[in-house]
C-alpha cells in the first residue's frame, strides 16, 4: 500500500474520521487479476462462487476454497482467507478485518455443504486477520492460533480502545512536524496513515480471543476433514504467530503473511525476523512445482509468487548491506532505499511497516554476527 506520494497532510486530516483513510488508501489498491500462469491450472475454476466487490470466493481444489480480498472495494475483510470441505467437517481460515468478513466466508461455505465447522483458524494475530473473531465466538465456533496469538491480540489491540486518537497519533504526527527531509516526512506520513487505520478498526472492535492454542513445538499436526486432511505448520517469518494450513496431496497451502503476493513484505512486527522469513519462502520454494499458494494478501500464485517475494527480499538485503558496510547508520538507511523499477507497482502498507523495518532487522542481524 504505497502512501508515500501525492497525500498532503492536509488531505490526511480530512479524511481521518470515520474510515476516510482507509477507504483513501484502498483505492490505490486494485487487485490484479489471476495470472496469466493460473488460468489453466484445472483445480482453479475460472468463475467465483460468489463476488461481493471487496471479496470473491473461487474453488481452488477438491473441497477446497480461497477467499481472495480486492481492497480497493471496500474494508471488508482485506486480508485472504478460505475453507476446506472434508465429508465430515471443514475448517474455515481467517477472522477478517470485521465479523461482517468473517460472516460472508461462512455464507459462501454454506453454498457448498452442510457440514458442521470443525474449527476457524486465525493465521496470525493481526488486525485484518483476527478482528472478526467474534462471528466465530457467537457462533460457537472453536478458534485455533498459534499459542501466543491470543496475548498478542490482547497487548496489540487492547490499549486502543477507550483512549482518545490523538493519544495514539501524537508522536506518528510529531514524526511528520520533525522530519528532515521530504523523503523523511513521507515516510512518517505514510506511517501515521497505516497506524490511524489498525486504531479506527481495533478501536471500534469486540476483541474475541482464540480459545484453541496450538502449541508450535507439538506442529505439524494433520486435521482429518473426511476424505480431506489438512496439516498445520508454524515457520517463523512475519509476526512470530504464523500458522500455514498445507493440503498436500493437492499441494495447496494458506500461508497467511507469509507470502505476500505482489505486495512488499510488512516485517514490522517485533517477533519478525527477516532472515526466518527468508528461510521459510527458501522452503516454500521447494515444494512441488504445481503448487497453488493462497497469499494473506494479493492473488493466488504458484511458484512464480515466492520467487517475486524473495527477490524482493534480495533487493532490499542488497541495498541494505552496500550501506552498511559503507557506515551508513540504520536510522538514515531505511529512508535511502529505492524502490526499483521492476517492483513500482507493488504497493507498499506504509514505510515504517515494510522497507525500514525490514532494513534495521538486517542491521541488527549483521551486528550480531560480528559480536
Amino acid at each position: 500500500m504505497h502512501l508515500t506520494g501525492g497525500f498532503s497532510r492536509r488531505e490526511f486530516l480530512a479524511h481521518t474520521s470515520c474510515f476516510g483513510v482507509l477507504y483513501a488508501l484502498a483505492m490505490r489498491i486494485p487487485l490484479p487479476a489471476l495470472a496469466a500462469e493460473l488460468a489453466d491450472d484445472p483445480r482453479i475454476s475460472q468463475t467465483p462462487l460468489v463476488d461481493k466487490g471487496f471479496a470473491a470466493v473461487r474453488k481452488i481444489g477438491k473441497g477446497l476454497y480461497a477467499t481472495i480480498s480486492d481492497f480497493s472495494k471496500g474494508p471488508t475483510t482485506i486480508c485472504n482467507g478460505g475453507f476446506l470441505i472434508g465429508n465430515d467437517a471443514a475448517l474455515v481460515i481467517e477472522g477478517f478485518t470485521t465479523p461482517a468478513g468473517a460472516a460472508f466466508q461462512m455464507d459462501a461455505l454454506r453454498m457448498v455443504s452442510r457440514v458442521p465447522v470443525k474449527a476457524a483458524l486465525d493465521t496470525h494475530y493481526h488486525f485484518d486477520h483476527s478482528m472478526g473473531n467474534s462471528f466465530y465466538g457467537v457462533n460457537n465456533i472453536p478458534l485455533w492460533a498459534h499459542a501466543t496469538a491470543a496475548k498478542r491480540i490482547v497487548d496489540s489491540y487492547s490499549p486502543m480502545q477507550g483512549i482518545d486518537k490523538e493519544a495514539v497519533l501524537a508522536p506518528l504526527e510529531k514524526s511528520v512536524k520533525d522530519a528532515r527531509s521530504d523523503v523523511e516526512r513521507a515516510h512518517a506520513q505514510s506511517d501515521l496513515s497505516a497506524v490511524t487505520i489498525v486504531f479506527q478498526v481495533a478501536s471500534s472492535s469486540v476483541l474475541s480471543l482464540p480459545n484453541h492454542p496450538l502449541d508450535p513445538a507439538k506442529l505439524p499436526m494433520s486435521i482429518d476433514l473426511g476424505g480431506l486432511t489438512a496439516v498445520l505448520e508454524s515457520h517463523p517469518g512475519h509476526s512470530g504467530t504464523d500458522v500455514i494450513a498445507r493440503v498436500p496431496e493437492q499441494n495447496v497451502v494458506y500461508t497467511g503473511d507469509l507470502l505476500f503476493n505482489g505486495w512488499y513484505p510488512v516485517c514490522f512486527d517485533e517477533k519478525a525476523t527477516v532472515s526466518g522469513w527468508r528461510e521459510t519462502l527458501k522452503k516454500f520454494a521447494s515444494f512441488d512445482k504445481d503448487t497453488l499458494f493462497v497469499p494473506g494478501h494479493g492473488q493466488l500464485c504458484g511458484q512464480e509468487g515466492i520467487a517475486s517475494i524473495r527477490e524482493v527480499f534480495d533487493d532490499i538485503a542488497a541495498q541494505a548491506e552496500k550501506m552498511y558496510k559503507a557506515g551508513v547508520p540504520a536510522v538514515e538507511a531505511q529512508h535511502r532505499y529505492v524502490v526499483p523499477d521492476k517492483f513500482k507497482s507493488f504497493p507498499i502498507f506504509a514505510w515504517g511497516f515494510t522497507i525500514g523495518p525490514a532494513i534495521t532487522k538486517l542491521y541488527s542481524e549483521w551486528q550480531a554476527a560480528k559480536s
